[in-house]
């Protein structure tokens, strides 16, 4: 079974970046959609970015617009998330999360990494 795995979380001041990584087990690993939701502490899980692992179309969260980068790497079956400018707000759990074929939902495979911002 294909597993997930978050790293690059950590404890930044406001204003630092971050670069966070989900790389899966299977290097044929492709589905459909690929992303990144967050969930704080009290706060249900939402969303933060996703790409078409083929196709390459982003979206990201209103929220962090501007200041967040998704992208993936198919040699490495990872995906990556940089986050710049990062704010006390952004402090959360970051799950990598799959769509694996079209019409499916989405899926949490991984443990998640923290991300922890002072101000």
């Amino acid at each position: 079974q294909v597993q997930l795995v978050e790293s690059g979380g950590g404890l930044v001041q406001a204003g630092g970046s971050l670069r966070l990584s989900c790389a899966a087990s299977d290097r044929t690993f492709s589905p459909y959609w690929m992303g990144w939701s967050r969930q704080a502490p009290g706060k249900e899980r939402e969303f933060v970015a996703r790409i078409g692992w083929s196709s390459g179309t982003t979206s990201v969260a209103d929220s962090m617009s501007g200041r967040i980068t998704i992208s993936r790497d198919f040699a490495k079956n990872t995906m990556y998330l940089q986050m710049n400018s990062l704010k006390p707000e952004d402090t959360a759990v970051y799950y990598c999360a799959v769509r694996p074929v079209l019409g499916s939902d989405w899926q949490y495979w991984g443990q998640g990494t923290q991300v922890t911002v002072s101000s």
